[in-house]
């Protein structure tokens, strides 16, 4: 079941690839976050708003993955290959590759070209923080933190879960993924009442978001500094993250180009000193976005290239248990 899992990963990287997600096809992301709206406005008041948090993420993630295994499910009953195409096109979903490059380039074409009025709208699309005054600097460091950040939470994360459970489990990903975005803020409103999306997208999120630190660095040469050192900033650095996770793609990306990341943000006028990846060799510029998408690029094939190496190897181990057991 593995290699059909591997080869449907691979199907939707492609997909992923060459058609993304047209604005005006249905998308899962957007019935999700409905029914999360719809949760929201009925649970979060009153009383034991943490418990019902829980309870709304539990029917949130157990619906996705129902619907998703029972499609999948359907599917290979109809034949591997129908299968196969299902899990492909659903997986295709939950992944963003060509959209978080499309949109890194919205900010930097304006940004390359001086206009810096337009680069702050585009940045303010896919960032929370406030934009009206940034200059250039500022404008490509918040454009390369979204790439770095979303590299794991975008594209490897749920690439990961589909190798351990196929579509229903990436699906369980990107819900949960959703939820943690939507709901997930420590301020007055979800405190309560998104603890526990926040805290099950941690978890969900560790191991991938360290695996795809550790491999942007193994996929890039950094361009100011020696391997070693990449390394020292990645572990250094990954930790001070306010994330438990966003902390690891944010490091290697600034290892690699030599920049720093991080530092003050405004948000809606409000101050927030973020801690600082990298060391500033040189000042970040609007070409760094290019070289952020390129290292997306390498480092989600080079994570695809070791998830089949990975997964054949498990399958053999399985294989081999299993023929242990009942000889």
């Amino acid at each position: 079941m593995i290699i059909y899992h591997l080869i449907a990963i691979t199907i939707a990287y492609l997909i992923d690839m060459f058609i993304g997600d047209p604005p005006n096809w249905p998308h899962p992301v957007r019935w999700i976050g409905k029914m999360i709206t719809f949760f929201e406005k009925r649970l979060n008041k009153g009383k034991s708003k943490q418990l019902k948090g829980v309870g709304m993420l539990l029917f949130v993630l157990l619906s996705v993955y129902i619907i998703a295994l029972v499609l999948v499910e359907t599917g290979y009953g109809i034949h591997p290959i129908v299968g196969v195409l299902v899990e492909s096109i659903i997986i295709s979903t939950t992944i963003a590759q060509k959209s978080l490059k499309r949109a890194a380039l919205e900010v930097y074409r304006p940004l390359s070209k001086g206009g810096l009025s337009e680069a702050r709208t585009k940045l303010s699309y896919i960032v929370g923080r406030d934009t009206e005054s940034l200059d250039e600097g500022e404008i490509a460091r918040g454009t390369i933190e979204t790439v770095a950040e979303n590299t794991s939470d975008g594209v490897t994360a749920p690439m990961f879960w589909a190798l351990l459970g196929g579509a229903p489990l990436a699906m369980v990903y990107r819900a949960a993924n959703t939820c943690d975005s939507m709901v997930g803020h420590m301020n007055n409103r979800y405190i309560e009442f998104g603890w526990a999306s926040a805290k099950w997208d941690d978890v969900m999120n560790w191991l991938p978001s360290r695996l795809t630190g550790m491999i942007m660095l193994l996929g890039q040469r950094p361009d100011s500094i020696t391997y070693k050192k990449a390394w020292t900033i990645l572990f250094r650095d990954a930790k001070k993250h306010p994330s438990p996770n966003s902390g690891w793609g944010e490091a290697a990306v600034a290892a690699i180009l030599g920049i720093q990341l991080g530092g003050i943000n405004y948000y809606q006028g409000i101050v927030s000193n973020r801690a600082k990846m990298g060391d500033p060799i040189q000042p970040i510029q609007a070409d760094h976005i290019i070289q952020a998408n390129h290292i997306l690029s390498k480092t989600v094939l080079l994570f695809l290239l070791l998830l089949w190496i990975g997964g054949i190897l498990l399958d053999l181990a399985v294989a081999w248990i299993e023929s242990t057991i009942f000889i």
